[in-house]
C-alpha cells in the first residue's frame, strides 16, 4: 500500500509518517512544501526507513503533485497540508485561501486525472483522505451540545472559513466525478513536534523562559483535546477503511477551558522542574485581550468512527499532557532553534512595523 502525505513535516503529518512507516506493508512519500511550521527533524526516527521517502514539493503545483502520484505509484492520498495557526489567518489571510482552498483544488485535479488512468484494480482501491477541523462548524454554547457529521457548517475565521471551502471542494469532486474520497473533521491536537506558536507548547516554553503565559480574555474558551498519535491512528484506520463519500468526526473526548489546560500544565511543570524560591508557574499567567471571533467550544461526537471503525483514543487528557510536557523538556534540540528563528522573526516584523 502506497501513501502520500501532503505536509507530513508538520505538527500532525510528521505523527502520521511516523505512524504509517511503523508498517513495513505500507510505503510512505511526504509532500511538503516546508514552511516555517515544516520541519524535517521531527521525520528523524524514520528518515532512513526503506519505507520512508520525502518530496520536496508544493500542493499549488499540480504538475509536481501529479508527477510525485505516478512515479511512486500512490494509492492512497492523506492530505494534511495546511495553513493552520487562526492567529496568523486574522493578520494575513491571503496564505490561508491559496494554500487550503486553492492548494486542496489542485491536489483534487491532479488525483483526479491520476486516478482515471489506473487499472480497474487499482482505481477500484484508491482513496483522497481530506483531513479537516471542527472549526468548520463554529462554535457551541456552554452546554451539552456536540457536533456531529450533520452539523451545519458555520466558519468563523478567515482559517475555518478556507477549511469549509476545502471540504466542500472535496465532496464536490466525488459528487460531480466521482473520485473516491473521505473525509475527517479533528478537535484539537497536541503532542510531540507541535510548533511553539500553538498554546500547549507555547505555555511549556514560555514557562521554562519565566516569561507570561498569555491567556486570551478569562480563558473560558473551551476545546476538546486530542493526543496528535492517537489522531495519527484514526486518519490510517478512516483511509484505509472508511466509506468512500462518508466523513468521520475525531475528537479526544477531553473538554477542557484554556484556562484548565494552562493551569494543568504549570502543575506538571512545578512538579517536573520546579522554579527558584517556591515560586509557582501559574503566577506568571497574564491574560491578554481577546482574539477577535474567537470561538466559545468546541467538542465533537466521535461515536460514528467508533462504531463503524472501531477507532476510540488510547490516551487520558492528563497522560497525554504529562508525555508532551515530558517530551518538551528532553528535546530541546527540537524546538530552541524554532524558538530561536521565531523570536528572530517577531522581532524583525517588529522593527518594520514601528519603522512605517
Amino acid at each position: 500500500m502506497n501513501f502520500l502525505i501532503t505536509g507530513g513535516a508538520g505538527f500532525i503529518g510528521s505523527a502520521v509518517c511516523r505512524h504509517l512507516c511503523s508498517n513495513p506493508d505500507y510505503r510512505v512519500t511526504n509532500l511538503d512544501k516546508l514552511t516555517y511550521a515544516g520541519n524535517l527533524t521531527s521525520l528523524r526516527p524514520i528518515e532512513k526507513a526503506h519505507n520512508y521517502r520525502f518530496e520536496h514539493a508544493d500542493v499549488c503545483d499540480a504538475s509536481a503533485v501529479l508527477e510525485v502520484l505516478k512515479r511512486h505509484e500512490i494509492d492512497i492520498v492523506i492530505h494534511l497540508a495546511a495553513e493552520s495557526h487562526v492567529d496568523r489567518s486574522i493578520d494575513k489571510p491571503a496564505a490561508f485561501i491559496e494554500t487550503n482552498i486553492v492548494g486542496t483544488y489542485r491536489m483534487l485535479n491532479s488525483a483526479l486525472e491520476y486516478w482515471r488512468r489506473l487499472s480497474s484494480e487499482r482505481k477500484s482501491r484508491f482513496r483522497f483522505h481530506h483531513v479537516s477541523t471542527d472549526e468548520v462548524f463554529g462554535d457551541l454554547p456552554f452546554d451539552n451540545s456536540v457536533f456531529t457529521e450533520q452539523t451545519p457548517y458555520a466558519p468563523s475565521s478567515p482559517y475555518s472559513a478556507s477549511k469549509a471551502a476545502s471540504d466542500h471542494l472535496v465532496r464536490a469532486w466525488h459528487k460531480t466525478y466521482r473520485l473516491p474520497v473521505v473525509l475527517s473533521n479533528c478537535s484539537n491536537n497536541y503532542g510531540p513536534c507541535q510548533f511553539p506558536e500553538k498554546l500547549i507548547p507555547l505555555v511549556i516554553l514560555n514557562a521554562l523562559d519565566e516569561k507570561p503565559l498569555p491567556v486570551y480574555g478569562a480563558g473560558r474558551n473551551v476545546r476538546d483535546w486530542l493526543f496528535v498519535e492517537d489522531h495519527a491512528c484514526a486518519l490510517a484506520i478512516v483511509a484505509t477503511r472508511g466509506v468512500v463519500g462518508e466523513s468521520y468526526n475525531i475528537g479526544g473526548g477531553s473538554e477542557r477551558s484554556n484556562m484548565e489546560v494552562v493551569e494543568a500544565i504549570c502543575s506538571i511543570l512545578d512538579d517536573k522542574r520546579p522554579r527558584s524560591g517556591s515560586r509557582r508557574y501559574r503566577d506568571l499567567i497574564a491574560f491578554v485581550a481577546d482574539r477577535p471571533g474567537h470561538d466559545r467550544r468546541y467538542a465533537i461526537d466521535a461515536s460514528k468512527i467508533r462504531l463503524d471503525l472501531g477507532w476510540a483514543p488510547r490516551e487520558t487528557f492528563a497522560g497525554g499532557l504529562a508525555k508532551t510536557v515530558d517530551w518538551y523538556l528532553q528535546n530541546e534540540w527540537w524546538w530552541g532553534p524554532i524558538r530561536s528563528d521565531h523570536h528572530t522573526s517577531e522581532r524583525l516584523r517588529e522593527e518594520r512595523m514601528s519603522a512605517v
